[in-house]
């Protein structure tokens, strides 16, 4: 086995909770969160057992895109608090263990920021490369942009601005015009900006879509695949153009490694080669500790973006996980991130699972069990800890607050008018399908703290009018109230998955993935070892970590009731003495030839005890008791990882026993 890679950080075995900061805790009755709200809630973070908080975009903004267009990296938006609760925040978590990440948004900035006020006042200014500028071209007579690059948000990429007869671009909304990273003193003023935080106390950053900040060279057309439109997805003409690593490792040099542990979680899109993004988190780069990466996130989507349909199978999923899993494997040189979800994406269970109210929470705990047991850090973001799942449709679209949704909505809408009658309208109900289930609004609804029916707006706002955003209406069947003292609710569920994560950490976090062959495919189980990189001579002293033991995860990703799985051959067994289900009251099971039955959504997760030096490690406790029978030749296990068991079970297992 080769030697360990050096270098581990505070943030590799960290659990990192995404707050936004809008939808956590409202503390003045404005019907909006803010940082003294969070002031509130820190003993709920520490019981959760999280590590680290990353504090999604609360800088001054013009608010156009809930804070990613900012206007001063140094103000906190006065909707959010001051730069003093922010100070607060840092010292108060700092106290229970939890440090502070915040959002840093440096591909672009507000059309409102000083920097471009000044930039676009006049060709002269000493700002005016600060962004990027291009005269337009003119076809027949008639002025175009520079390229036929689409706004990642609709429309053309680029703005005209009359005061210079010139376009500046801008990936997103005409809001957010984009930074020219080619410009050094643009580029020490945001370093500068950077540190004004790290000063303050702030454990790091993580990076919004980072890649961006070099482009393609010469910023060429993007070839045609839409015929229909004058603009075109660029893809990666957008991102890791050729000075994308250099500018990263400047910003590492210059500022992140004059702050002792400082991490740098970069949002990486439209990149789904491992070898690229191997590229930015390899350690002796010194470029990022880790990466957002989205591959699984476009699994659903069609060939006309995020609001389009595409029919995905299981064997796909299963090997966008093991892809990622192998290529940032601690022990090949990467490092990994864990997530489902994030104020970018729609809700997991929703997504994920079959949509329906009976499977909810089932599918809640196999997707907290699924990201749990997988190598990297682990991210969950606010909200995924109840199972909340996506808006109900009682909440028309037209109230949907994010500006992604809208301009997309009317854009598509634009487009299907344009081939119909003056008097027809167009059929926007495929598009209505995937709004409901990949909107960024889902993740960014108000977080229940109780039910309605308790406190107005379910303990969020005592706000005598609305919230800034719809809530769901379910409040009184998924609040942190009655989760909290339900010992077998998703909150309690995930609240342990990151205790047994830390315990195993050398086998959950730093540990290689191996998939169970016989399951990737598109059948419903999903199966794969977790196995920790142990130094075998210090095993042999006798000199242990309670983590060091194999692992196997069985999951059934799917509604059906009868799965079964047959236990795969145990390598090296005579390394251990047994395997031990969690969800067997620890009983241990005969290894050849037993049979696994998987009700819907349930799960299976044992470990496997290692005999070195007389020394048998401690098992973890058991959840929940389940049935176990033994029917013919082969043992039948039968798992339902529901929520506990019913009496006759019991009755039924002691008379097994």
């Amino acid at each position: 086995m080769p030697p360990l890679p050096p270098n581990r950080e505070w943030f590799h075995t960290a659990t990192i909770y995404e707050l936004y900061p809008s939808s956590f805790a409202d503390s003045n009755s404005d019907g909006i969160g803010d940082i003294p709200g969070i002031l509130r809630k820190i003993p709920y973070l520490e019981k959760l057992g999280v590590d680290a908080v990353w504090v999604a975009a609360c800088y001054k903004s013009g608010g156009i895109d809930m804070g990613y267009d900012v206007e001063n990296y140094r103000e906190i938006d006065p909707q959010y608090g001051r730069v003093g609760d922010v100070e607060t925040l840092v010292r108060e978590l700092g106290r229970v263990g939890v440090r502070v990440i915040m959002d840093l948004v440096v591909n672009h900035t507000s059309s409102e920021h000083a920097w471009f006020k000044e930039s676009r006042s006049g060709l002269t200014n000493s700002k005016r490369d600060w962004y990027i500028w291009r005269r337009g071209r003119t076809i027949d007579g008639i002025r175009h942009p520079p390229n036929n690059w689409a706004s990642i948000f609709q429309g053309s990429a680029w703005e005209y601005d009359a005061t210079t007869d010139e376009y500046y671009l801008r990936t997103f909304a005409k809001q957010q015009p984009d930074l020219n990273w080619e410009n050094a003193e643009m580029r020490k003023a945001v370093y500068e900006d950077m540190k004004f935080w790290l000063e303050k106390g702030v454990a790091g950053f993580r990076m919004d879509v980072i890649n961006l900040i070099s482009k393609a060279e010469g910023f060429p057309d993007a070839p045609i695949v839409d015929e229909d439109r004058d603009e075109q997805f660029g893809g990666g003409l957008y991102c890791n153009g050729a000075r994308v690593h250099a500018y990263l490792r400047e910003m590492r040099r210059e500022v992140l490694d004059r702050y002792a542990g400082s991490v740098a979680v970069g949002e990486v899109i439209i990149t789904s080669s491992t070898d690229m993004v191997r590229e930015f988190v390899c350690p002796e780069r010194r470029e990022l500790s880790m990466v957002y990466q989205y591959d699984l996130f476009d699994i659903d989507c069609g060939k006309t973006g995020k609001f389009s349909a595409r029919e995905w199978k299981l064997g796909e999923f299963k090997g966008l996980i093991a892809k990622w899993q192998n290529a940032l494997s601690y022990s090949n040189g990467g490092w990994a991130t864990v997530w489902l979800e994030s104020h970018d994406t729609g809700r997991s269970v929703t997504r994920f699972g079959d949509g329906t109210e009976a499977n909810r929470f089932k599918v809640a705990k196999l997707l907290a069990l699924l990201e749990s047991t997988l190598g990297g850090t682990l991210f969950v973001y606010q909200g995924q800890e109840l199972g909340l799942k996506a808006l109900t449709t009682d909440v028309p679209i037209k109230d949907y607050p994010d500006v992604e949704t809208q301009r997309t909505w009317d854009a598509i809408f634009r487009q299907r008018k344009t081939a119909l009658p003056c008097n027809v309208e167009p059929d926007m109900t495929d598009v209505a399908e995937q709004v409901r289930i990949k909107a960024r609004d889902h993740a960014r609804t108000p977080l229940p703290w109780t039910s309605v029916s308790e406190a107005p707006h379910a303990g969020f706002s005592d706000t005598k009018g609305k919230t800034w955003s719809p809530m769901n209406t379910d409040s009184d069947v998924c609040n942190i109230a009655q989760q909290d003292s339900d010992p077998q609710s998703v909150l309690n569920f995930w609240r342990e998955r990151i205790r047994i994560r830390k315990q195993c950490a050398e086998t959950l976090v730093f540990g290689d993935f191996e998939a169970v062959p016989d399951t990737m495919n598109d059948g419903p189980v999903f199966a794969y070892w977790r196995k920790p990189l142990i130094d075998w001579t210090r095993k042999a002293r006798g000199v242990h970590q309670k983590g060091d033991r194999d692992v196997l995860v069985v999951l059934n990703l799917t509604p059906s009731d009868d799965v079964t799985f047959e236990m795969p051959p145990i390598p090296d067994l005579a390394k251990h003495d047994g395997i031990l289900p969690e969800y067997f009251a620890l009983q241990a099971l005969p290894l050849p030839n037993t049979l696994i039955r998987l009700a819907k959504y349930s799960y299976f997760f044992a470990y496997l005890r290692y005999i070195t030096a007389n020394i048998i490690l401690s098992t973890l406790d058991a959840f929940y008791i389940n049935k176990n029978k033994y029917v013919g030749a082969k043992a039948v296990a039968t798992i339902d990882t529901t929520i506990g068991i019913e009496e006759e079970d019991e009755e039924e297992e002691s008379k097994d026993k």
